[in-house]
C-alpha cells in the first residue's frame, strides 16, 4: 500500500504553451514545457497545474477552471498581488474575502480564462 496521499491535478487549455509558463511564473510557479510542446507541469510548492495545447480557445468563453485548497490563502495572496494583475478583465485577480460558505478565497484568471480559486477552510 502506498504511504503517498491521494492526489488530483487539474487540466487546463492553452493557446499558447510558453505565454502560459510565462504567465504562471509570473505568479511564482515552476516548471516547463514537456512532450514535444503540446503539454507543460507547472508547480508551486506542492501544487501542480498541467496544461495542454487548445489553440482555438477563445478565453472568454472559457468555462475551465479549478480550485487550489491552500493552507494561507491571505499569503497566497500577498505573493500573487506582486503580478499586479488588474482587478477585472483577462487576466485578473480579484481580492481576498471570506465567503459565506465558510472558505477564505479570491480567484485568479489567466490569459487563457482559465479560472482558479485559491482558498483555505476558515
Amino acid at each position: 500500500m502506498s504511504t503517498e496521499a491521494d492526489l488530483a491535478i487539474p487540466i487546463l487549455p492553452s493557446r499558447s504553451l510558453a505565454e502560459t509558463v510565462a504567465f504562471y511564473r509570473r505568479l511564482g510557479f515552476e516548471g516547463d514545457v514537456h512532450e514535444h510542446g503540446d503539454y507543460a507541469i507547472l508547480t508551486r510548492g506542492a501544487v501542480e497545474l498541467h496544461f495542454f495545447t487548445h489553440r482555438g480557445l477563445r478565453p472568454e468563453e472559457s468555462h475551465a477552471g479549478c480550485y487550489l485548497r491552500v493552507q494561507d490563502a491571505a499569503s497566497w495572496h500577498r505573493e500573487l498581488a506582486s503580478a499586479q494583475l488588474p482587478p477585472h478583465g483577462i487576466p485578473r485577480m480579484d481580492r481576498l474575502q471570506d465567503k459565506p460558505w465558510g472558505m477564505r478565497e479570491f480567484a485568479v484568471v489567466d490569459p487563457d480564462g482559465n479560472l482558479v480559486r485559491i482558498g483555505q477552510a476558515l
